[in-house]
């Protein structure tokens, strides 16, 4: 324990101070987290002997995401949103139905030994994108405002949009009765997540936003625990969602929305630490998956899962984007550029848990083909960001 603790110790502190200068580079943070816990993890040099418990690698994974969806989403700038909104209202309510549409047909074509719940199981837990792994692009300012915050709400949303109908989908997998009898309660999940989501981020956040303010005009607020409240509420909003059974993804995004929009002087004094923490956790996140996932996974590869995983990050994620995106002032390099940095990550490395979780006859080959679209995510959106961001601030200048 003590070994991969100072192992991932001055891993943290090496990148922390090296960040400015490898932000730059062509290689992104995940991909030198990932590959520094694969050549150091069992399949490597075998040093950091990480323990990857399921369980721990999931909770760490949706506090990480958490995390990421409140500050984002509270750094967001609402006024470009509001000349802009269409975008990303055409991405939730026409490209993300559509794609988990498409990833549903390529499945079936690709995976003949899947039954259709399985290859449904698989589609919805690919569609939603990483805020995390697309922080690269939103944050940059050389890529359009309308587009970086497109991105930015679409990733916020879709997380908590596709939990429930993952849920369903897994629901009539694994118990049979649950589409006879029962198939209303199951579709009525959608709500349940949605609406209980939204009331928690909006209720606690109200609250929280007010009790700050009142402490800190009283001089209660230290500047040392000036750094805390947005962890602090943040994971509060997400928890208590989840606890009460709505989507904890959805209750993070709306709360850090409505959090950006309250404390719009003091937002970003407030939101360095959160940021930080964030930034912290998904090192770490990543640093696991490579050592305890990658490995075990390689294995397994298949070309039917090489094909699926391929066909996740370009036709299916790219097409019903393009689609989506029609009638919108956008050039369609731009709209290439959405469908292409539609990362999948954090949100996916959970629902690949359940999978795993659920025991499924060939949850198996799910479990897989996730973690390989995951990895060639991470490979191929961190080598193409910095050059794709460079072109698309060019073209946007002319």
């Amino acid at each position: 324990m003590y070994a991969d603790l100072t192992i991932l110790s001055l891993f943290v502190f090496l990148y922390s101070i090296l960040a400015g200068r490898l932000e730059r580079a062509p290689l992104s943070g995940p991909i030198l987290f990932a590959v520094f816990g694969l050549v150091l993890g069992p399949l490597g040099m075998d040093v950091l002997t990480l323990k990857v418990d399921a369980g721990l690698l999931r909770i760490l994974a949706e506090v990480t995401l958490a995390l990421v969806l409140f500050t984002d989403a509270a750094n967001a700038d609402l006024r470009v949103l509001d000349r802009s909104f269409r975008i990303p209202e055409r991405l939730l309510l026409i490209g993300l139905p559509l794609t988990i549409l498409l990833g549903f047909g390529v499945g079936l074509l690709v995976f003949h030994d899947l039954g259709l719940l399985e290859v449904a199981i698989l589609a919805s837990a690919l569609a939603p994108t990483d805020a995390a792994l697309g922080k690269a692009v939103v944050t940059n300012e050389a890529v359009p405002a309308k587009i970086r915050e497109g991105l930015n709400l679409e990733s916020g949303l879709n997380d908590g949009i596709c939990v429930p109908v993952f849920l369903t989908f897994l629901t009539l997998a694994v118990d049979a009765d649950v589409a006879g009898s029962h198939l209303e309660l199951v579709l009525g999940l959608v709500a349940e997540e949605i609406g209980i989501g939204l009331a928690v981020g909006v209720g606690l956040t109200l609250v929280g936003t007010r009790v700050l303010r009142i402490c800190d005009e009283r001089g209660w607020v230290t500047e040392t625990w000036r750094q805390l409240p947005v962890v602090g509420l943040s994971m509060g909003c997400f928890a208590m969602a989840q606890w009460l059974g709505g989507s904890g993804f959805i209750a993070a995004f709306s709360g850090g929305l409505l959090f950006g929009f309250l404390e719009k002087g003091l937002k970003h004094r407030l939101l360095l630490a959160a940021e930080g923490t964030g930034d912290t956790l998904a090192l770490i996140t990543w640093v696991t998956f490579g050592a305890g996932v990658v490995g075990q996974v390689i294995g397994y590869l298949s070309w039917q899962v090489l094909v699926y995983s391929i066909a996740s990050l370009s036709l299916i994620r790219m097409l019903p984007v393009f689609l989506s995106l029609q009638g919108q002032p956008l050039r369609p390099g731009d709209k290439l550029f959405v469908g292409w940095f539609g990362p999948r990550g954090l949100a996916s490395i959970v629902f690949g848990e359940m999978v795993m979780s659920a025991d499924l006859p060939d949850g198996e080959t799910l479990v897989v083909t996730i973690a390989c679209t995951i990895l060639l995510s991470i490979l191929f959106h961190g080598l193409s960001a910095n050059p794709l961001v460079g072109r698309i601030g060019r073209e946007a200048g002319r």
